[in-house]
């Protein structure tokens, strides 16, 4: 699988949590407490793999997408910060459903912009051998990534 189509079924993933958690009801509290734990693992996982091997890899073949990998990591140090707080937010907490409808957002703007505005330039760039590649990589190391948001570099900065 090439790395572009990997962060994209990563995408799908986290949109098929993000709308079971939408269709859960109000009172829903330990199902929605369920798919936020799996959404902040996921998230988690792909941000740190994006980060550490995807967005080095687009900006040496791709150098024009430099504003758009940084602003990708600004938006991941947004919703790493969500993801650290959603951790330990009881769901019963007024805060909680308001915070997870401000990360689907944030995570649905952040889709969005990368597979539209600059997903295609990098494909064009990089080329089916190293996408497979870099999709090889990325996949390996997604055994071996951070589950917590505060080890993903960007949630630092």
């Amino acid at each position: 699988m090439d790395g572009i189509v990997l962060v994209k079924e990563d995408h799908k993933t986290v949109e098929k949590l993000l709308k079971q958690f939408e269709k859960a009801g109000d009172n829903a509290r330990a199902e929605k407490r369920k798919i936020a734990d799996q959404a902040i693992e996921e998230l988690t996982t792909h941000a740190w793999i994006e980060e550490e091997i995807f967005y080095p890899a687009a900006r040496e073949v791709a150098p024009d997408t430099k504003d758009h990998v940084l602003e990708s990591i600004e938006e991941h140090h947004v919703v790493l910060w969500m993801l650290s707080q959603l951790k330990v937010l009881d769901p019963a907490d007024e805060r909680f459903d308001a915070k997870m409808t401000v990360l689907i957002e944030t995570v649905r703007h952040h889709v969005e912009e990368e597979e539209k505005e600059w997903f295609p330039e990098v494909r064009k760039a990089m080329g089916r051998n190293r996408l497979t590649e870099l999709g090889e990589q990325m996949e390996t190391a997604k055994k071996t990534s951070p589950t917590s948001p505060p080890a993903v570099p960007s949630a630092e900065k």
